[in-house]
């Protein structure tokens, strides 16, 4: 991160970076998902009136995270209810244990999941500040995010009346648009968008993995869905 990637005198670092005042002056991926999902608890949320509850799903993939991040150490001192009492991780977290081994164990996972971690950027899109943070970057050829998902299976969409597949659901298409521009931007105006991917495990008992890249025309389309729809988000912010 650069020392000039601010909003007003907000520098952001891997402290501040999901504070509430960086909430308040910068959009996110999730953060547009949530005002997609409902905008009243997306406003409650930035503004502290509602938390979102931290499960047992989504603990387990930051942990998976965390150590892809070289930060479970301090993962594990911030959440001592993942232990029993005898000081042994709980049986949820033995699984994301042998999610860990299983993507490491596979060289295509670790050559995708390589490069710089965690690296956040701030730009613009429409106007409205975005900030990002990529799990792995690798400079000038692509973005990867990691996801830890229960399966890949295709997921029932009642707007679309059928299954679509999972990164698609998940609203993962947006996260890539946002994450695509930023990037972008970042290496200047005429900057050509670098590929995007998912590299995912599951959480079955036998963690399945896989890297997928989500083609440029289904990233066009959702940035000029986030184009349109951040500044009305934003407006509501103010």
């Amino acid at each position: 991160m650069k020392a000039s990637e601010r909003s007003g005198t907000i520098a952001l670092t891997e402290d501040s970076y999901f504070s509430r005042e960086a909430q308040s002056a910068f959009m996110s991926a999730s953060q547009f998902k949530a005002f997609r999902a409902c905008e009243a608890a997306a406003l409650a949320e930035i503004r502290g009136e509602w938390q979102r509850e931290e499960t047992t799903a989504l603990l387990v993939g930051s942990y998976v995270d965390a150590h892809f991040t070289g930060t479970l150490e301090a993962f594990r001192g911030q959440h001592p209810n993942i232990f029993t009492r005898a000081g042994e991780p709980k049986a949820e977290y033995r699984q994301a244990e042998q999610v860990i081994a299983r993507i490491e164990r596979d060289p295509t996972m670790a050559k995708y999941l390589s490069g710089e971690k965690q690296v956040i950027m701030t730009g613009e899109i429409a106007d409205v500040p975005f900030k990002i943070k990529v799990d792995a970057l690798h400079p000038g050829k692509a973005i990867v995010d990691l996801k830890i998902m229960r399966d890949f299976q295709p997921i029932w969409d009642p707007d679309a009346r059928k299954r679509v597949p999972w990164w698609l659901a998940w609203g993962y298409d947006f996260q890539a648009a946002i994450y695509q521009e930023i990037e972008r931007q970042n290496r200047g105006p005429d900057a050509a968008p670098l590929p995007f991917y998912l590299a995912a495990a599951t959480k079955e008992r036998e963690p399945d993995i896989g890297v997928w890249q989500i083609e440029q025309g289904q990233l066009d389309r959702a940035l000029d869905i986030v184009r349109e729809l951040a500044p009305h988000y934003a407006a509501l912010k103010r």
